[in-house]
């Protein structure tokens, strides 16, 4: 049997596991560690060193150690501003691809080459415990990872020499692992809350079914802006008595760093610990040391804004699963974040139910990767993963409407078409603008992308069929299509990236969706009332102009008239006297009845 490797590809651990029969087994790495840091670093020439030798580098390689790389791989510059000021080495921007780089001052790399790095090691790993060529993995990621991010982090496995089986949702692999062969159905809230993200997502297991019912999350919180608080804690107090900003000496910063993790880490055991930083900064007077007792109730004050964070993107994910807290049946923690007390405390108390204890949240995602992966080669077959889109897609169409193909919480893969038309005669091309959000009017959504489909056949308005397709894989990759049924003519595009989304932008969009639900029934109820009238005119305009002599002079007078008024209230978006003028006009109109209905002019009602 060809073997097959889950692995779950963390910001500050990652871990690699395959399947002993049915039953998922993590795999030791050459130190005999369990999980491997996601540290990578380049010390010159072609040599490369991951893991714990490049962690041990952070303080004395400060610019050629890098750490942390899961929050910039597929992001753009203009994304990651902030986070980019909580490292040490050098982000720039490739100008000509829009994309970050590492500037290592004798080499640049992208995140996608120091994450291929990571991954490279793992399948080593792999191939060495299991004395084969391993070949295909399935690689996990945060649920709330967007289309750029997604592709990225395919696209690094592949340049580790992997075959990517499927991406997978860390929550969701988390269940797999979890529910895998019990005989029951429960409704599971997978909290996950790493070093660089927290996902929570609600996922229906029925014996061996696993449906994902929502997702919802946060790209920007983790135990790295833990860490960063603590640090600047640090700073402070040691500003306060050194008289000294410590962020003058990249090294004291790293140091500081380090001392952060490690504070954070002791306190999930211990109720207080002393913070020991010799030698830390100099003056003209000479080294200088800093030592300080930090206490586990100083520490949950500090990251209490953080900590708060997590409780939105549970509420919104409850809401779209169209359940309560008291509905979920079990609660998996995931990520070494969930190990803080105080996280724990909050879980317990949102969902009214202590978390399960009996799962390693550093290796269960990794093992259900493994899972997944045995699922995907057809070498476990009771098992079925639904897994959803978290937002909803589709295009703008005329007078600012969106129309949805894919709604939020799909399950995936999936495909939608939907046929469009023109709205202007012998129209030669269409626009096609793709949108991502909840609003009905186009403008208050996301833009995603936008393409031009040229060569359609020139025809009168309504005639030609323009089908518009979106394809989500398995991995969640959108791909988006345009296609003139008569011409044959056809675009596609590959979403590069979908603007990311933070917990409190999308909680803000749900809400503002719902709180402007009859703004939205009134604009859409006006867009209607619009269209009907520009059917009338454009129908009677039509009629005119080919029936003239027939029409009494009369008639002809009045209904231009009455035209010029419709048309100034189109100007100025008055939708009652849209209505009086076109049902005006329709009257006019109708009582030449044959000739007329030829025209197809829908009437007023």
């Amino acid at each position: 049997m060809e073997r097959f490797i889950g692995i779950d590809l963390g910001t500050t651990n990652s871990v690699v596991a395959f399947l002993e029969g049915q039953k998922p087994v993590v795999i030791p790495n050459t130190e005999g560690n369990r999980t491997t840091p996601s540290v990578v670093l380049y010390p010159g020439g072609d040599e490369v060193v991951v893991g714990e030798l490049a962690k041990r580098q952070l303080v004395i390689n400060p610019f050629s150690t890098i750490s942390s790389i899961k929050r910039f791989i597929g992001r753009r510059p203009a994304e990651v501003a902030e986070t980019a000021k909580q490292v040490q080495y050098h982000l720039v921007e490739d100008m000509e691809n829009e994309r970050l780089m590492i500037d290592l001052g004798w080499k640049k790399v992208s995140p996608e080459e120091v994450s291929a790095e990571i991954l490279k090691k793992l399948r080593d790993y792999a191939c060495s415990y299991l004395d084969t060529d391993i070949t295909q993995a399935v690689i996990t990621i945060p649920a709330y990872f967007n289309d750029s991010q997604r592709s990225a982090t395919k696209a690094a496995a592949e340049m580790a020499g992997l075959e990517v089986i499927r991406i997978v949702n860390e929550p969701t692999a988390a269940a797999l692992a979890y529910g895998q062969n019990k005989d029951k159905s429960e409704i599971v809230a997978v909290f996950d809350f790493g070093g660089g993200t927290f996902d929570i997502s609600i996922l229906e297991l029925d014996n061996n079914i696993f449906e994902v019912r929502a997702t919802n999350g946060d790209t920007y919180l983790g135990g790295d802006n833990i860490d960063n608080c603590i640090l600047e804690f640090i700073r402070e107090e040691i500003k306060k008595g050194i008289k000294k900003d410590i962020m003058e000496d990249v090294k004291a910063v790293q140091r500081v760093r380090e001392a952060s993790e490690k504070i954070k880490c002791e306190l999930s055991t211990l109720k207080s610990t002393t913070i020991s930083l010799p030698f830390i900064i100099s003056d003209e007077e000479g080294p200088k040391h800093f030592t300080r007792e930090f206490t586990r109730d100083e520490f949950n004050k500090l990251a209490m804004p953080l900590f708060e964070r997590l409780i939105p993107p549970c509420r919104a994910v409850l809401t779209d699963a169209g359940m309560t807290p008291s509905s979920v049946d079990t609660v998996l923690l995931v990520g070494g974040s969930t190990r803080i007390p105080k996280v724990r405390e909050i879980v317990t108390e949102f969902f009214g139910r202590e978390p399960r204890k009996d799962i390693n949240p550093d290796e269960v995602v990794a093992m259900g990767a493994a899972i997944q992966a045995g699922v995907a080669t057809g070498y476990i077959r009771e098992v079925l993963l639904l897994d959803v889109t978290p937002l909803s897609l589709g295009i703008e169409i005329a007078d600012d409407v969106f129309s949805v193909l894919v709604p939020r919480n799909s399950n995936i893969p999936t495909a939608a078409v939907k046929k469009f038309t023109t709205v202007v005669d012998n129209q030669k091309n269409v626009f096609v603008h793709v949108l991502q959000g909840e609003r009905k009017q186009a403008s208050q959504n996301r833009s995603l992308a936008h393409f031009r489909l040229t060569g359609i056949t020139t025809s009168p308005k309504d005639i030609p069929e323009i089908e518009v397709r979106f394809s989500i894989d398995a991995n969640g990759i959108l791909n988006v299509s345009a296609t003139d049924l008569t011409s044959g003519a056809r675009k596609e595009v590959k979403i590069e990236s979908y603007h990311p989304v933070k917990t409190e932008e999308v909680e803000q969009e749900v809400k503002e969706a719902e709180g402007k639900l009859d703004e939205d029934r009134i604009y859409m109820d006006s867009v209607r009332k619009g269209e009907k009238a520009k059917n009338i005119m454009d129908g009677v305009k039509k009629f005119i102009a080919e029936n003239e002599l027939d029409i009494d002079p009369a008639d002809i007078t009045a209904m231009q008239e009455v035209i010029e008024s419709l048309e100034e209230a189109f100007e100025v978006g008055d939708v009652a006297s849209m209505e009086e003028w076109a049902r005006a006009l329709y009257g006019t109109a109708e009582k030449y009845q044959e000739k007329f209905f030829k025209y197809n002019v829908k009437p007023w009602k």
